[in-house]
């Protein structure tokens, strides 16, 4: 099959979706039921057979079931088709040097949080990557089965392209289930979402509380307010314009739909795994110490406590 950088997107072109985790079932579940060539790469396992799964998504409305290949990279000498990474983002530089032998010049889309997530796929010369912010609440509920809601649909931006493929695909991933947009002003949406995960990511697993509690709890709100405040400063700095009304707007609606919901972090820690701190807390304290003139105190500080949390329970 041609590369689909090589030209326009193809209606029907190989569809990978790195990572095995909510979203990544959630994706894989929309996108076979529309029709579509999916294949769940798991991106830390190798050496595994591929197989077929029954994967299973509950939304507000209904269940919805589909039938999704499962496999892992090293059984593909070559990923012809769009690249979803739905994988930890802490796995990135590992990740670009196994793809840059197999899908240099394909279109990759980023659907993870954090800051400068891409840097180690810019760094090894990838042509055409995109990022999408995640409008959306999931959580586990059994092996093969998760729970999802969207919350709007998901913005798609463009990080380094030679060609407009943008709108493509976003109508080759766009499902009345898990639904996307075209978004000109990708980095201003990223950093409002980075924002409001520093908020999550960290109050809530330090408080071991679900996503409900900024509007139920008037001083966990306080705090998450500090952080706002901090972040937001640095975003202006470097020329991003977010006001702390905006971020604080979103983190209540987030609160709001997601009551008894726990943060991916938190999920991560009480999972026993590695957390995204590093590309949220930690990566705007960065940009903050490269600015100069701008302190995050709060924000690395509940940065710092929630890495040492995670190294705790692993222990």
């Amino acid at each position: 099959m041609e590369s689909v950088s090589d030209q326009t997107i193809k209606v029907n072109t190989n569809i990978y979706i790195i990572g095995n985790g909510v979203i990544a079932k959630a994706l894989a579940v929309a996108l076979t039921l529309r029709g579509k060539q999916v294949t769940i790469l798991r991106g830390s396992v190798d050496d595994q057979p591929t197989s077929r799964e029954l994967l299973e998504i509950e939304t507000d409305n209904n269940t919805l079931q589909a039938e999704v290949t499962i496999s892992t990279l090293n059984n593909h000498t070559r990923l012809d088709g769009l690249i979803l990474l739905t994988n930890k983002s802490f796995g990135n530089r590992e990740l670009a040097e196994k793809l840059k032998f197999k899908a240099k010049h394909s279109p990759i889309v980023f659907l993870q949080n954090g800051l400068h997530i891409e840097d180690s796929f810019i760094g090894a010369g990838f042509t055409e990557l995109y990022r999408c912010v995640l409008f959306v609440t999931s959580q586990s509920v059994s092996t093969n089965k998760v729970r999802f809601r969207p919350v709007a649909s998901s913005p798609i931006g463009v990080i380094i392209s030679s060609f407009d493929n943008l709108d493509a695909i976003v109508d080759e991933l766009n499902t009345d289930v898990f639904s996307f947009r075209a978004e000109p002003n990708i980095q201003t949406v990223i950093w409002k979402k980075a924002i409001s995960n520093c908020v999550f990511n960290s109050i809530c697993p330090l408080l071991e509380i679900d996503n409900g509690v900024f509007h139920r709890n008037g001083a966990a709100l306080q705090i998450a307010k500090t952080v706002i405040a901090e972040c937001v400063a640095v975003a202006n700095q470097n020329n991003i314009r977010l006001t702390e009304h905006d971020v604080l707007e979103n983190v209540l609606t987030i609160s709001n739909m997601s009551d008894g919901q726990k943060i991916s972090t938190y999920q991560d820690i009480l999972n026993k795994r590695e957390t995204e701190i590093e590309t949220l807390n930690f990566a705007v304290a960065k940009v903050a110490q490269l600015s100069g003139s701008i302190k995050v105190p709060v924000t690395t500080l509940l940065g710092q406590m929630t890495k040492l949390k995670s190294e705790l329970f692993r222990m």
